[in-house]
């Protein structure tokens, strides 16, 4: 019963494009919805993509054409196999330069603030400087966590200092293995 519960709510949620959100109750009652009440202990389930995204996914091939040159010049300034920065921007953010998540973080490459300041981004919805902040972020972790790609990946996500936390592992976040996965897949794709 738990699971065809969990079935049809992922299904409206979908359906729906609405984030679904959970209250316990005092008396231990449970209870759903995808507007919480003001005043109310709500904790967010499944959260929906932006349509923003779904933009973004139909002008895929337009964008990666109209930042490839960008990409193949940080490729090539840090030494990064550029199908990889290809792979990391349509996992991060399908090529839409204005991208923001819901953590905060901006533009093709998705930049946390505290990352753009570390690499001197000044604009994260700039592409340019964008993509060479997070070529050079990449660049760093490759060093840091001698050239495991998946380590590399995880910390691209989640950040060093978790995957530092797990001892050098992937870090046990469902959404980061996840990104790693993806990211790979379309790595040897491409």
């Amino acid at each position: 019963m738990r699971i065809f519960f969990w079935f049809l709510l992922l299904a409206f949620s979908c359906q729906a494009g609405a984030d679904v959100y959970k209250r316990t109750a005092a008396d231990g009652r449970v209870y759903y919805t995808d507007e919480p009440i003001k005043g109310l202990k709500y904790k967010r389930i499944i959260r929906t993509k932006p349509k923003s995204y779904a933009r973004a996914y139909k002008k895929l091939t337009k964008n990666k054409k109209k930042y490839a040159p960008i990409i193949a010049r940080a490729a090539a300034k840090y030494q990064i196999d550029e199908k990889l920065l290809h792979a990391v921007i349509q996992t991060e953010s399908a090529y839409d330069v204005k991208a923001i998540s819901s953590a905060g973080a901006v533009g093709l490459m998705q930049l946390m603030p505290a990352t753009a300041k570390r690499y001197g981004v000044l604009n994260r919805k700039n592409a340019k400087e964008n993509i060479d902040g997070g070529t050079r972020y990449l660049k760093d972790l490759f060093k840091m966590f001698d050239s495991n790609l998946d380590l590399v990946l995880a910390s691209y996500n989640a950040g060093e200092g978790a995957v530092k936390k797990y001892n050098n592992a992937i870090p046990p976040y469902p959404e980061t293995q996840h990104y790693v996965k993806k990211v790979l897949g379309l790595y040897r794709k491409l």
